[in-house]
């Protein structure tokens, strides 16, 4: 391993401290209010949340683990869903459930270990359950991207900032070097802005009103909302558990990779799953969405390897006083929605494209009827929006998709082995990947 520049317990200077935490916050800043933003949740409440729950993520894992926790991407299709059927509320008490069952299964892992999550969720599972939460989000990004959000009807004016959005988080996402190939999303949309408002569909007014000092739009229970737990949330939220578990386990094995530490047994995956569960929990009784482990920051680690914690807690707490400062949440509200549109256009696709990348990775033979019948069921079911609807309880989409592939993997015979030591089967298949590339060259 290539010697770290700042070891995860090591506290940089004051200059470095700033400087560096900053680096990390723009990694996830474009991801992270593209959520809230797609949602109709506050930007500057997804801001807060993440720094607090970075800070308990990091307090759970006894600062043992360098991760920032941003907004879920998983959870938009589930959060629009519950948000309508009933309001703002009901998405929170749904997250809040989702925070639930991370703890729970945080539990059973220190008690059990974590084999049985592995044979629940193996990869012919979880890779196309995630190609359905994209390509489910498809006509969200290409109605955004295409249509006056004014009428909802086609315009070639807002089109083009779309376009041009899109055109350049692409550029970035190829040819961006060092940190510019790290934030090709905070870099599209500020293109895209700054198109948007050389075409005249931009309103500066809300930034001339806002104060530099804001009290956010945060959402408290039993203040702002009745907390009403109902069967329905409870099935359109706690099911996307199933990938946002696997997206963990995946994120602390390449972390364990880049840092060259085995943080699935210390501080252990329980830990680190309880602290995703507590940062989502923190984010539902605020208002916020859904937590993950961000890629965008591990990648960071990776080009200036620099590990230490103290740079992410810096870059949390950076975020934190960001969603008070009500210039800054106002400038994100005059964001075109085309420009959004144009940036989820990739992105919606990239996550598609990462569950099919984790099929090809797990070197997924689908000449086996097995593998073929339980990915086939799940596209077509998820994609379909397929529904059951029993007394009032309604699972359909993704969610139903979800629970038809971990049933079908658990009922249908020829289940794969699971390695009892998850980062060193990892290490040694990127080593025979390597020596493979080595010998082909």
């Amino acid at each position: 391993m290539t010697k770290p520049i700042l070891d995860i317990n090591e506290k940089p200077s004051s200059i470095q401290w700033l400087t560096l935490s900053l680096q990390h916050l723009f990694a996830m800043f474009g991801a992270t209010i593209l959520v809230p933003y797609l949602v109709g949740l506050s930007p500057a409440i997804a801001l807060i949340s993440s720094g607090i729950g970075t800070l308990a993520f990091i307090l759970v894992t006894k600062g043992q683990v360098p991760a920032y926790l941003g907004s879920s991407f998983a959870y938009i299709a589930p959060i629009i869903a519950a948000k309508d059927f009933g309001g703002p509320g009901a998405a929170m008490v749904g997250t809040f459930m989702a925070g639930i069952v991370y703890g729970i299964v945080a539990l059973i892992i220190k008690k059990a270990g974590y084999k049985w999550i592995m044979r629940l969720l193996p990869p012919v599972v979880v890779g196309p359950v995630i190609i359905v939460i994209g390509l489910a989000l498809a006509n969200t990004a290409v109605g955004m991207a295409m249509n006056d959000p004014a009428n909802g009807k086609y315009s070639m004016l807002h089109f083009s900032v779309g376009l041009v959005t899109l055109a350049a988080t692409i550029v970035f996402s190829i040819y961006g070097k060092g940190m510019f190939n790290l934030i090709p999303i905070l870099m599209g949309i500020i293109v895209g802005y700054i198109y948007a408002v050389f075409v005249g569909i931009v309103d500066f007014q809300p930034v001339l009103k806002a104060s530099w000092f804001e009290r956010p739009d945060f959402l408290i229970p039993f203040v702002d909302y009745k907390i009403h737990i109902s069967t329905t949330i409870i099935a359109l939220m706690v099911p996307v558990a199933v990938v946002t578990l696997s997206e963990h386990i995946g994120h602390q094995l390449v972390l364990s990779k880049v840092v060259g530490k085995d943080f699935i047994k210390k501080p252990g995956l329980h830990r680190s799953i309880m602290g995703d569960g507590m940062s989502t929990i923190i984010s539902a009784l605020i208002g916020g969405p859904p937590k993950t482990t961000y890629g965008e920051n591990i990648g960071v680690l990776a080009i200036t390897r620099v590990y230490s914690v103290y740079v992410i807690a810096g870059a949390a707490v950076l975020a934190t006083v960001f969603g008070f400062v009500g210039k800054i949440t106002a400038l994100i509200s005059t964001i075109p929605t085309p420009v959004m549109g144009g940036v989820s256009i990739l992105l919606f696709g990239i996550i598609a494209s990462s569950g099919l990348r984790m099929l090809v990775d797990s070197k997924i033979d689908f000449g086996d009827k097995r593998n073929l019948v339980i990915s086939s069921v799940i596209l077509v079911i998820g994609i379909g929006g397929a529904m059951i609807q029993i007394k009032g309880i309604q699972i359909q989409g993704m969610a139903l998709s979800a629970f038809a592939g971990v049933l079908l993997n658990l009922i249908l015979p020829g289940k794969a082995k699971v390695d009892d030591n998850l980062f060193e089967e990892n290490q040694n298949s990127i080593k025979k990947s390597e020596h493979a590339n080595d010998h082909v060259a």
